[in-house]
């Protein structure tokens, strides 16, 4: 078993990576940008070493943290997501240091990470995928012959992209001789890559994916499907396991698929295979993330299995623990990520000082967060500031619980996407599951809820400062 993990990330995949390896016995060495001084993950770890002023730099700086992990000991690194969590190039340093990557090989990593070359992987292990190149476009006229033959409209994307960057969809040729250069542009911005291609646009999916573990001894098995379908310009805010719009045929299904896209490609450690589902209910293959996903959280909660966990065993060389007809569903999960953003403002950041903080509770209710009353929230990152999970055994009573929960949390002194929320939860298409990508654009109505303060929350606040000026 691994003895002193280096965790290359921050926030709240950093604190949930050190209480994995606190509950393993294994010692945690943070990482932290000046920006992240007083960061919760830097007095969680064992260890916690500044890598820098700039805030960017130092998580992204391969060499010196492969270098930090083999001076303070350590004998693997956990890249958590996003950040060099899917860089071919930092799992490959790891191993030429003699240090294990928790994640899949270099290799495998490059090749999912390139789109291109995974739909061709995908292609030749029987798995479906949308019409469109069969690799990298060379000129904006292959891109429009290419677009004329399956029919407008199309996605044109990033080949090296993620994250709802670098695509763009087009309706029509003026839009895609427009976008061309554009996404050109983006991609080699934000992933040092100019490739891209071009694929059917398959009108308001239903965005489900299925969470994969597979270890170095031939073994894989998949933990079922999430469905992310309640997204916003491809960001996903509201995730569910299982999806509460498939029926057990198609659960079955598309999770047999996954199983076979991870073991024909040599996958090990988790990742998650992301499939789009139109309405004449076929299936399509859209991309496989090689590492742990923002919403785990929900799997790990449906199916009891510590994903973190088993991402660290695998990386020491052991044998899954579970057959893939031991793993049982209970229940309903949902997870909400809480941004730190205006929903009201075209969900501009709110960074800032956290003035009050109150984690939500009570039965069924998990909170994954790095903030605290006092913390300051620097503006160099990504908006989101917690994720509140639930469960429950119906979908009725998972709404339920997530309205409470959602309401029992209080956040104050920045803004957040609580309240937008709230007005999913009410809405009967989310109700009765029945929604797909399109939802958040086709209701734009439910922004505009009130800013009153929630009652339960402003008692909270009196007692509190009742309490504070009492003395109690």
């Amino acid at each position: 078993m691994l003895r002193k993990i280096l965790i290359a990330n921050r926030g709240e995949i950093a604190v949930r990576i050190i209480r994995a390896c606190a509950e393993m016995g294994i010692r945690s060495v943070a990482i932290y940008s000046e920006a992240d001084r007083f960061a919760l993950h830097v007095k969680k770890a064992d260890e916690s070493y500044c890598i820098g002023s700039e805030p960017m730099s130092g998580y992204l700086n391969i060499y010196a943290l492969v270098n930090l992990a083999a001076a303070t000991g350590c004998d693997a690194i956990h890249p958590g997501y996003g950040f060099l969590s899917e860089n071919a190039l930092f799992a490959k340093a790891c191993k030429e240091r003699g240090l294990i990557f928790i994640g899949p090989d270099a290799e495998v990593i490059h090749r999912m990470g390139d789109k291109t070359e995974a739909r061709k992987a995908m292609v030749a292990a029987g798995i479906p995928v949308t019409p469109g190149s069969s690799g990298n476009l060379e000129s904006v006229e292959e891109a429009l012959e290419m677009a004329e033959s399956i029919g407008y409209p199309i996605m044109l994307k990033a080949t090296s992209g993620g994250g709802g960057r670098g695509i763009r969809r087009c309706d029509n040729a003026e839009e895609l001789q427009r976008n061309y250069s554009r996404v050109i542009s983006e991609a080699t911005k934000a992933f040092g890559s100019a490739d891209v291609f071009l694929e059917k646009c398959i009108v308001n999916p239903k965005h489900i994916e299925v969470q994969v573990l597979a270890d170095h001894h031939g073994n894989a098995i998949h933990l079922y499907e999430r469905d992310c379908s309640i997204q916003r310009r491809n960001q996903k805010l509201i995730e569910i396991a299982p999806s509460p719009q498939l029926d057990e045929a198609q659960r079955q299904y598309i999770g047999g698929l996954a199983v076979i896209a991870a073991k024909s490609v040599g996958y090990t450690n988790a990742g998650t295979v992301e499939f789009l589902l139109d309405d004449n209910d076929r299936f399509y293959f859209m991309e496989m993330n090689t590492r742990v996903q923002v919403e785990h959280t929900i799997t790990e909660t449906v199916t009891g299995v510590d994903i973190v966990e088993e991402q660290i065993r695998i990386a020491a060389g052991l044998p899954l623990r579970f057959k893939q007809h031991e793993i049982v569903r209970r229940g309903y999960a949902i997870q909400f990520r809480v941004n730190a953003e205006d929903p009201k403002n075209s969900f501009l950041p709110s960074f800032g000082k956290i003035t009050r903080y109150y984690a939500p509770g009570g039965p069924g209710v998990r909170t994954d967060t790095a903030i605290y009353t006092g913390y300051e929230i620097p503006p160099y990152y990504d908006s989101m500031v917690a994720k509140v999970i639930v469960n429950a055994l119906t979908w009725e009573d998972a709404i339920q619980r997530g309205e409470r929960a959602l309401k029992d949390m209080g956040l104050f002194g920045i803004k957040t996407t609580i309240p937008y929320y709230l007005q999913i939860l009410k809405h009967p298409e989310f109700r009765t599951a029945c929604f797909n990508t399109g939802f958040v654009e086709q209701h734009g109505e439910l922004v505009n809820y009130s800013n009153k303060p929630r009652p339960e929350v402003l008692a909270s606040v009196i007692a509190a400062a009742m309490a504070s000026h009492t003395g109690l």
